[in-house]
């Protein structure tokens, strides 16, 4: 069966897993970003598991009233509000009054309350085999069964999400970066966390439904951390972390259908969770974010550093060139020998250097620097002494351990870097090696 992309939102079957999801994303990614920057990644995955034994009581409540799967599911979700607001204050009182670390409580008290959830759900399965059901459903989500009653739902527990972050954004961001700034600024710092809390709370219970409560804690992160790569402007990390989210949300239900109808057939049927699917878009997103993110990207970096290093070679090169045979030149092997590295790169760096009107080719395999690539050399060279009498004679470092440093450090002093250590070593003439250290404005 083949479905358009208007069908997610219009057909009876796939709108409310669809919206329900993206909703959910969308939550998720946006209180994610404030418990990233925060430093509690562990908060979501404690208050998820947390919220698991209140939801069981509340299903199991609900349908000891008979009450219809509509008000079941309020009484899941506030059943689940209650113990992961209780999770809240114990992990409080562990650190507070106990002195369990951060890190200890918030496992202790995940361990410990999904260890009551999971003891729970195990007693019931013979005794309310429709209640254990429902509960199995909640620990990987089951958002298929969604209804337009959850996109209301969700739509508002959203919203409240979204406005409570844009009236207080500038309290949050405060109190996120340097807590003890926004006491001293007398924001209510508590007052703060407590609705910060309360926000995580909501993330959560919105998306047990969806991915279920092993997997929530991924949503928290995932949206944020690949936001974060793009940006360093927090509400531009808030903007791209809830797109992230509600993306995540969209083509995890496409995905799951779709592969669920390809590897299906007369004789075999293949169901792919919607759940773990959405969890498994978000942690490709992020992965795609790590890598190629303009600045920040894996790649990016990757690339540069080999730029730099590329050009560092090239700087070497000429350095080397004038030290052994400016006038005469210096045979290419000679080079490739002293670099000791692969003779394709020195050719390669020897070619770019001649493009750039630095060395100039004056037999088939002889170099020689050009009046500008030697005004260049000796730039390398002077940056290279210079560190060296700074660190010999400044920081009292001994002469026979300043080289390697200032080979590392001639290819990033810049030019007002160098001028500093010439008016703060007097525009020294030599090296801690007695070699002279060339005029900062050569005479050719």
């Amino acid at each position: 069966m083949d479905f358009t992309l208007f069908d997610y939102f219009t057909d009876p079957v796939l709108r409310a897993p669809t919206i329900g999801s993206m909703l959910m994303g969308l939550a998720a990614g946006l209180i994610g970003v404030v418990v990233y920057l925060r430093k509690e990644s562990l908060l979501g995955e404690t208050l998820s598991h947390a919220a698991f034994p209140g939801a069981i009581a509340g299903i199991f409540v609900a349908s000891f009233l008979g009450f219809t799967e509509d008000i079941t599911t309020l009484f899941m979700l506030l059943g689940a509000g209650i113990t992961a607001f209780a999770s809240i204050y114990l992990v409080n009182w562990l650190q507070v009054k106990v002195r369990v670390p951060s890190d200890a409580a918030l496992c202790f008290v995940l361990a410990a309350t999904f260890g009551v959830g999971i003891t729970a759900a195990s007693q019931m399965q013979f005794t309310h085999a429709a209640e254990y059901r429902r509960m199995l459903s909640l620990l990987y989500g089951q958002t298929a069964t969604m209804t337009d009653f959850h996109i209301a739902l969700y739509g508002i527990l959203a919203t409240s999400i979204i406005v409570i972050l844009a009236l207080l954004h500038k309290e949050v961001k405060i109190v996120a970066f340097d807590r003890n700034y926004a006491f001293s600024l007398g924001i209510p710092v508590k007052a703060i966390e407590s609705i910060f809390f309360f926000l995580v709370v909501l993330a959560v219970i919105i998306g047990i439904r969806t991915v279920g409560v092993v997997l929530m804690s991924a949503m928290l992160i995932a949206p944020a951390v690949s936001a974060r790569q793009f940006t360093n402007r927090l509400s531009t990390v808030f903007l791209l972390a809830g797109l992230f989210g509600i993306c995540a949300g969209f083509i995890g239900n496409y995905l799951s259908l779709t592969l669920t109808h390809s590897f299906s057939s007369a004789t075999t049927r293949v169901s792919i969770p919607t759940g773990p699917t959405i969890v498994l878009t978000a942690a490709t997103l992020c992965l795609f974010a790590l890598i190629c993110a303009p600045e920040r990207g894996l790649a990016s970096r990757a690339w540069r550093i080999m730029l730099f290093r590329y050009r560092c070679l090239c700087e070497n090169i000429l350095k080397c060139i004038w030290r052994l045979s400016p006038e005469d030149g210096t045979l290419t092997q000679e080079l490739v020998k002293y670099f000791n590295t692969s003779p394709s790169l020195v050719r390669l760096a020897l070619h770019s250097l001649k493009r750039q009107g630095w060395i100039q080719n004056i037999s088939h395999q002889v170099w020689r620097l050009t009046p500008d690539g030697k005004i260049k050399a000796e730039k390398i060279v002077r940056l290279h002494r210079l560190w060296e009498v700074y660190l010999a004679d400044y920081l009292g470092v001994g002469a026979e351990k300043v080289h390697r440093n200032a080979e590392e450090m001639e290819h990033i002093i810049t030019p007002e870097l160098e001028e500093a250590l010439t008016k703060l070593l007097k525009d020294p003439k030599t090296d801690p090696h007695h070699q002279p250290i060339p005029s900062k404005n050569p005479v050719l």
